[in-house]
């Protein structure tokens, strides 16, 4: 919530305080019995009516109340995004300086309040501090050191290869900033799935946005309470509130806007962001699939599959989905993942502190729906007071029932049966494109064969989720599991635009003429000539030098007769110089 001081004053002189922190207020004067005064333009609203004003006690003035509040959120969301921009257009964000300073302090943010932060995840996840740092916080401040490692470096214009036309020209592409970016963030990992793309807005050079997600509530205050003690009040801000504040926000214009979330929410972002033709990057979800071949360790590939699909309770945007396989090799991969699953978490599940639980009971009962008429192999027990859903594993399922027409995101983990590495492909192109593959096997062939013969947002051979890791790889997905990608140089990319300069001089405009009109074929020749030959600066140099070597041939022939008369001359003096010197 960030109202700041809300009053109702009824023309009969009642008052009623609503909310109070301090700042000046602008007064909001409705023709219909009362007026509300408010406390700074800049609040948030969305669950103003719940609670804080008794409706009862206003009667009819109470519809009315709601209705301007309704009106003025758009115009303080509004405005709010202007005060942002001006921020933005101050240039104070531009200098390279500025955003090393910025990073450096969001990087002590994380450090000096780590246990704040921590305490927030854990309470949203039931995540222990452990695995809230090993997950989110390590991530977030290897992202800061790669940036200011090598922010100095990409900041820079690169140049680029010239044609003939362009050789006696300057030309390079200067990265530049693309002015204020909304954020929205997820709920699985609330800190870093806003926190690494705002690293990345700031490198570039913007000014940014940030609405977290509302059912992270706890990370979502913690954010909004530390960034501003961090970093500039102005160019960096965080909105807190639920569907109405971020349908609020995206009618206004941003010149990005990067979102993490499902599908579903995706297209209306993209949508709104269409009415005023602002690119984002969305960064969706999908069915990842993990085939395993019978040519492999499975004790090794279960333990790998079983850590990341049971991490954050399943709750993770590249957790493998689902397993393809041989009908014969369900039985091994059931027990062995049982066996994992022990190892990992112990005879008593719901006691483990690595073991998280679901957001909430929406999500809960989504997942329990999903498990209707399966066939449960292993796990199915869970506790609805808690959220609590065991690691369980599916067999003999069928592509037809909903747990395999929806992204599960939870502790489910079904297995289809095929009969060899052929129908797995078919299986996966037949789908849409997924967020992420995992192929296991000893042959290297079939592995490269999958990553030929299918498309997907990323791959990891023999292996789960590690090239979420590696920041010099671009994650993101392709068709519904995403558009546009960010970690590392990829989000200064993003977050840039490539601005590409070409200086010219004002003299030599002889050349010129031949694009002037009027046109002739000739003119069309020399374009031809200019334009399609291909120039680089090692067939320039021998074109150089084989013009000289041409030029200096003409002159030794045309002037062959002086050259002699006087390479006479001075042999004839240098053997008179050497004679005298003999004589002394």
């Amino acid at each position: 919530m960030w109202w700041k001081k809300v009053y109702v004053d009824t023309w009969g002189g009642w008052t009623r305080e609503c909310f109070q922190e301090w700042g000046s207020y602008i007064c909001l004067v409705i023709p219909s019995m009362f007026m509300v005064c408010i406390e700074r333009w800049t609040f948030e609203i969305g669950n103003f009516l719940a609670g804080l004003i008794d409706m009862t006690e206003l009667g009819a003035q109470g519809i009315i109340y709601e209705l301007a509040l309704v009106a003025y959120m758009d115009q303080a969301m509004e405005r709010e995004v202007q005060r942002v921009r001006q921020a933005f257009l101050s240039g104070r964000s531009r200098p390279l300086r500025f955003r090393l300073q910025q990073l450096e302090a969001l990087r002590r943010m994380v450090q000096e309040r780590e246990k704040d932060i921590l305490a927030a995840i854990a309470a949203d996840l039931c995540k222990s501090e452990l695995n809230a740092y090993s997950q989110e916080v390590i991530t977030v401040l290897g992202e800061i050191d790669f940036m200011l490692e090598n922010l100095p470096e990409w900041v820079t214009a690169k140049p680029v290869k010239k044609n003939l036309l362009t050789m006696m020209d300057e030309a390079y592409i200067q990265p530049q900033p693309l002015g204020v970016v909304l954020i929205i963030g997820a709920w699985n990992y609330p800190f870093v799935l806003i926190i690494q793309p705002l690293i990345g807005a700031i490198a570039a050079g913007n000014a940014v946005i940030i609405k977290p997600s509302e059912l992270s509530e706890n990370t979502a205050k913690i954010v909004a309470k530390l960034l501003p003690q961090y970093l500039d009040q102005d160019l960096y801000v965080v909105i807190n509130g639920g569907v109405e504040e971020t349908t609020e926000l995206l009618k206004q214009r941003f010149d990005h806007i990067f979102y993490t979330g499902n599908t579903a929410v995706g297209k209306i972002v993209m949508e709104a962001a269409a009415k005023h033709l602002t690119p984002v990057t969305l960064e969706l979800g999908g069915k990842s699939p993990c085939y395993i071949d019978k040519d492999c360790d499975l004790d090794i590939v279960c333990r790998r599959i079983t850590w990341g699909k049971y991490m954050n309770c399943g709750q993770t945007c590249i957790a493998p989905d689902y397993i393809l396989c041989e009908a014969s090799l369900q039985s091994q991969i059931v027990w062995k993942i049982k066996e994992t699953v022990k190892e990992f978490y112990g005879e008593n599940i719901k006691e483990s502190p690595d073991y998280e639980r679901i957001i909430n009971l929406r999500h809960f009962k989504r997942i329990l729906s999903l498990l209707e008429g399966q066939k449960i192999a292993l796990g199915g027990e869970t506790d609805e007071a808690t959220r609590y859903i065991a690691p369980t594993v599916l067999t003999d399922v069928d592509p037809k029932t909903k747990v395999m027409q929806e992204e599960i995101f939870g502790p489910v983990l079904p297995i289809v049966p095929v009969k060899n590495v052929d129908e797995a492909i078919d299986f996966i192109n037949e789908r849409e494109k997924p967020l992420a593959l995992y192929v296991f096997s000893h042959n290297h062939k079939l592995i490269k064969r999958m990553i030929d013969e299918t498309s997907s947002g990323g791959v990891t051979g023999n292996d789960v989720i590690m090239h979420f890791t590696l920041n010099s790889f671009p994650f993101g997905g392709v068709g519904s599991s995403g558009m546009g990608a960010y970690h590392g140089k990829h989000s200064f990319d993003t977050f840039s635009h490539q601005r590409p300069c070409l200086l010219k001089s004002l003299k030599r405009e002889g050349a010129n003429k031949l694009r002037y009109p009027p046109n002739s074929q000739s003119k069309v020749d020399w374009g031809k000539f200019f334009l399609l030959r291909r120039f680089n600066k090692e067939k320039l140099g021998l074109l150089v030098f084989t013009f000289l070597g041409i030029v200096a041939a003409v002159l030794v022939k045309k002037y062959q007769a002086v050259l002699r008369r006087k390479a006479l001359l001075i042999f004839l003096v240098v053997h008179r110089l050497r004679w005298s010197s003999k004589q002394r």
